[in-house]
C-alpha cells in the first residue's frame, strides 16, 4: 500500500486522532500534512500494520502540536473551547466515538498532561495496545499503564453525562430556539438547568464573556439581550456539532457564532459559544443551499 492510499483509507481515523489530542481543526490538518511527509520519507516496505504505523506517526506530531499550543493559551483571552467541528447525526449512533469529540469530553482532556492526553485517547479511545503506545511516547510500557489508570481516573471524576443526539434532544433545541428568538423568560428558565454553564469564546478578538456565566436566570439573561440586539440579517440553522446538538448563527450571511448544547434529562446543563473568528473559518460561509461552504 503507498503513501496516498494509506492517508486516503485512514484519513477519518487519523484526523480524530489529532483532533482529540489538539482539540483544534486547524492544528489537525497541520498535523496530517506534516505526517504524510514523514511517511513519505520512511522506509515502510517493511511495515506490518501502515494503519497503526501512521497514527503513530500522526500521534506523535500531534503531541508537539499540543505542547506548542498549550503555551499559547496560558496566555487565551477569556474561557478556551476546541474549534467546532461539524459532525454527522449518525455519529451519536457510536457513542463513545460521539461522546470523545463533545467539546464537553474535550474540556476535560484540557485538564490533562498532554502525555496523560495521548495515552488516554490512544488507549481509551481508540484501543492500540500498551506497547503501541509505550514506543509512540517513549516510556515503558509499566509506565504507560500507571498514566492510563491515572488519566481513566481523572477523567472519570470529572467527566458529565453525555446524552446522545435524538428525538429528546431534539425536542429540547427546538423548544430553547422558540424560547431564546421570541424572548420568552419562562421558557428559557424551565429549559435550564439550575446550574447550567455558559461559556463563550471570544479569544479577545470579538465581543464574549471572558469569564463563565452560571445559574439559569443569568444565562436567560444573555439570551434575552439578543433578542433585544439582534445580529444584522441573523440566520439560524441547526446542526451537530461535535456530536452535540448545535446551532450556527449567520449574520448577513457570515457565521458569526456557533452554539453547542449540553443537554440531561431533557434540561440544558451546559452552553458552550464559539466566536472567535480563527476558530470558525474551517467552517465558511453560508451558501444558498443553506449549507455552509
Amino acid at each position: 500500500m503507498n503513501t496516498d492510499e494509506v492517508f486516503t483509507e485512514h484519513r477519518g481515523l487519523l484526523f480524530s486522532i489529532a483532533y482529540e489530542i489538539t482539540g483544534s481543526v486547524a492544528d489537525s490538518e497541520d498535523v496530517l500534512q506534516e505526517s504524510y511527509i514523514r511517511w513519505a520519507r520512511a522506509d515502510t516496505a517493511e511495515v506490518a500494520d501502515p494503519r497503526a504505523y501512521a497514527a503513530q506517526i500522526v500521534t506523535r506530531q500531534a503531541l508537539n502540536s499540543l505542547r506548542s499550543a498549550q503555551r499559547r493559551r496560558e496566555e487565551y483571552v477569556g474561557p478556551w473551547l476546541p474549534e467546532p467541528l461539524l459532525t454527522s447525526p449518525d455519529a451519536a449512533q457510536e457513542v463513545e466515538l460521539a461522546e470523545s469529540v463533545s467539546t464537553a469530553m474535550l474540556l476535560v482532556l484540557e485538564t490533562l498532561k498532554p502525555v496523560e492526553r495521548v495515552v488516554f485517547v490512544m488507549r481509551e479511545v481508540f484501543g492500540f495496545d500498551y506497547d503501541r503506545i509505550a514506543e509512540t511516547v517513549d516510556r515503558s510500557e509499566s509506565a504507560v499503564r500507571q498514566i492510563a489508570h491515572r488519566a481513566r481516573e481523572h477523567v472519570r471524576s470529572r467527566q458529565r453525562r453525555f446524552e446522545p443526539l435524538g428525538d429528546e434532544t431534539a425536542r429540547v433545541v427546538e423548544a430553547f430556539l422558540v424560547a431564546a428568538t421570541t424572548g420568552d423568560l419562562d421558557g428559557l428558565l424551565t429549559l435550564l438547568d439550575p446550574d447550567v454553564v455558559y461559556l463563550a469564546d471570544g479569544g479577545g478578538k470579538v465581543t464574549a464573556a471572558r469569564v463563565p456565566v452560571t445559574g439559569a436566570a443569568r444565562v436567560a439573561r444573555l439570551f434575552l439581550g439578543l433578542v433585544r440586539h439582534p445580529l444584522p440579517d441573523m440566520t439560524l440553522e441547526i446542526a451537530s456539532v461535535n456530536a452535540m446538538p448545535g446551532i450556527l448563527v449567520y449574520s448577513a450571511g457570515v457565521l458569526d457564532l456557533v452554539l453547542q448544547l449540553e443537554i440531561d434529562e431533557g434540561r440544558v446543563t451546559g452552553v458552550y459559544v464559539v466566536r472567535n473568528p480563527d476558530k470558525l473559518t474551517h467552517l465558511g460561509a453560508r451558501t444558498g443551499n443553506g449549507e455552509p461552504s
